[in-house]
């Protein structure tokens, strides 16, 4: 019995032993080893309610600030951040940190106190290269803990239907009253459901759309777009006609789909998803009975970023997607799920 208590005290002292280097190397690691090496899950639950909108805009603002000045250390970080580019896990003040030239005035952003997270879609120059780009920050006590950030580069992703335009969309900043707001679970569903309409889109809708509705996809507006009829007639429709006649059907999963930024003061949700294309489906019928040829010849998926303005009868109003594509079946980095 002595023995066993001798070697059960032995135990102990050797796990704080361990525990204490443990806590050490955390402190004394550089941050952006930590934050290359991190594997802690993304959390799911409120971060941060103490961060009203204010707060978390003023965190996003110092972060642009370190942007600008190429600087990732005037920014505050959890010991456990994670920085991503297009979905890569990166040490903190890699990829467009080193080449950014100016961030253009472009600034599309949206708060969630609830969870602590701000977002926001923008442009950024490279040397004379102009590029939308998305932001999303997670905040816990003032910090940042989750960077995840989308770059669609022409060099790397040379498909475009048109050059970017970047304009200002003032019904996203318009504040809904309190009483007309729509609750945050309808929000999110709402959101949902328009992935649901997307994914093997066959003309049934599983969200709604306001009759003013439009889409803009990496700067180019692709509804009610005269100027890009030569490209596809589905270009000059309205959201809702375009679901309605099938025209993405070849869009075969939305996966890996998250809900990360609910603004319930503006109305807006910011979905994200890993969209796949098989490529095999060449053409397809429309519910009108015509024919399409298919787009998307050659297995790949998209990173997708994709914000939503509902308006309070519960129907999508504006429409602002980012996305660049990564190989075929990519996951979500797990630090972001």
């Amino acid at each position: 019995m002595h023995r066993e208590v001798a070697a059960s005290a032995k135990t102990a002292a050797l796990g704080k032993v361990l525990a204490s280097i443990a806590i050490a190397v955390a402190v004394l690691a550089p941050p952006a080893v930590r934050a290359a090496d991190s594997a802690a899950p993304a959390s799911s639950v409120p971060l941060d309610r103490s961060c009203d909108r204010a707060c978390l805009y003023g965190v996003l603002d110092g972060y642009l600030a370190a942007l600008r000045r190429k600087d990732p250390w005037m920014v505050k970080w959890t010991r456990d951040a994670v920085a991503t580019e297009n979905n890569v896990v990166m040490p903190v003040g890699e990829g467009h940190w080193g080449t950014l030239t100016k961030l253009e005035a472009y600034d599309l952003r949206m708060a969630d106190p609830l969870t602590g997270q701000v977002a926001m879609f923008g442009a950024l120059n490279e040397g004379g290269a102009i590029s939308p780009f998305v932001v999303r920050l997670e905040v816990r006590d003032g910090a940042i803990r989750r960077a995840e950030t989308l770059v669609r580069r022409k060099a790397s992703d040379p498909r475009i239907m048109a050059e970017p335009a970047f304009e200002k969309k003032p019904v996203f900043d318009e504040v809904i009253p309190p009483q007309a707001r729509l609750p945050r679970a309808r929000l999110v569903s709402i959101a949902d459901g328009y992935f649901d309409t997307l994914q093997l889109n066959d003309g049934t809708l599983f969200t709604q759309f306001d009759e003013r509705c439009n889409r803009v996809e990496n700067g180019v507006q692709t509804t009610n777009n005269p100027v890009l009829k030569e490209l596809s007639v589905s270009l000059t429709m309205g959201c809702e006609q375009q679901f309605r006649m099938g025209y993405f059907r070849y869009d075969d999963r939305l996966r890996d789909r998250r809900i990360t930024v609910v603004d319930e003061e503006r109305g807006l949700v910011l979905g994200m998803a890993m969209m796949d294309h098989s490529g095999r489906l060449r053409s397809y019928k429309l519910t009108d009975g015509s024919t399409e040829e298919s787009h998307y010849l050659a297995p790949h998926s998209y990173y997708l970023f994709e914000l939503f303005k509902i308006t309070p009868q519960g129907r999508i109003r504006q429409i602002e997607a980012n996305f660049v594509t990564v190989p075929y079946y990519t996951a979500t980095v797990t630090e972001m799920r």
